[in-house]
C-alpha cells in the first residue's frame, strides 16, 4: 500500500489561536506555513514552521506569489480586523485551497463568513467557554467533543455506585437515546456494543448523543 501523503498547511494570523496551532501542526510533522502582517509573531515561529512569511492576506496576489494555492488546508485566524478576516478568507477560496477553515470574532461576523461558506468556522472563546462550563457543571464528565448536527461525545468517569454493573442496565438506547461507544480502562480501550461490558472503579465511558440527552444522563447517575 502507498504512503499516506500529509497534507500542507497554511496559517494565516498568528496571534494566540493562529500561532497555536501552527506550532502542534508543525511538531506533528506537517508541513506548516505561517503568514501575518506583523514581523514579531512570524520571527518568534520562523524556527518552528515550514515556512514563516511577512504578508498580507488582503492582497490576493501576494497570497498567490507565497504559495498560498498549492495549500491543502487554510486557518484563516485573523481576529482583530474584521476586514482583512473577510478579504483573506475570499482570496484563499479564490485561489482554489480545498479546505478553508475560519476562526469568528463573534457571532455576527460568524453569520457573514457562512456566505463565503468556508468548510469550517471557529467561535474559539464560545467553544472553550462552553467545554469549560460542561466540566464545571458535573465535574464526573472529564471531557466532551463536539462532533457536529447536535450530536457530542462525552468522556465520562464511571460514578463509584455503577462500578460493579453492566453497560447494557444503563438502558442508554431506550431511556436516554443514547450510544456507549466505548470504555477507557487505564491505557486499554474496551468495545461495549453488546452491553455485557461490566463497569469498573475508574473507568471512564464513552457516550454519543445529543447535548440535551447527555445532560440529562449524566445529572441523573
Amino acid at each position: 500500500m502507498p504512503k499516506k501523503r500529509n497534507r500542507t498547511f497554511v496559517i494565516i494570523g498568528l496571534g494566540t489561536v493562529g500561532s497555536t496551532v501552527a506550532t502542534d501542526l508543525a511538531r506533528n510533522g506537517n508541513h506548516v506555513m505561517g503568514i501575518d502582517i506583523d514581523e514579531k509573531p512570524v520571527a518568534a515561529l520562523s524556527d518552528i514552521l515550514s515556512e514563516a512569511i511577512i504578508a498580507d492576506g488582503r492582497d490576493e496576489e501576494v497570497l498567490r506569489e507565497v504559495g498560498v494555492d498549492k495549500y491543502d488546508v487554510a486557518l484563516i485566524a485573523i481576529g482583530d480586523n474584521l476586514e482583512a478576516n473577510l478579504l483573506c478568507t475570499m482570496n484563499v477560496k479564490m485561489l482554489g485551497v480545498k479546505t478553508v477553515w475560519v476562526k469568528a470574532i463573534n457571532k455576527t461576523h460568524h453569520r457573514i463568513l457562512t456566505k463565503l461558506e468556508p468548510d469550517r468556522i471557529i467561535l474559539p472563546e464560545q467553544e472553550i467557554g462552553q467545554h469549560i462550563a460542561q466540566k464545571l457543571h458535573n465535574p464526573a464528565v472529564r471531557d466532551y467533543l463536539s462532533l457536529g448536527n447536535g450530536m457530542h461525545v462525552i468522556n465520562m468517569l464511571v460514578p463509584d455506585d455503577l462500578a460493579g454493573k453492566t453497560v447494557e442496565s444503563l438502558d442508554l438506547a431506550a431511556s436516554h437515546d443514547l450510544r456507549c461507544l466505548g470504555i477507557l480502562r487505564g491505557t486499554d480501550f474496551i468495545d461495549c456494543q453488546t452491553g455485557s461490558v461490566t463497569m469498573a472503579e475508574n473507568d471512564k465511558i464513552l457516550i454519543l448523543g445529543r447535548r440535551e440527552n447527555l445532560r440529562d444522563f449524566s445529572d441523573g447517575v
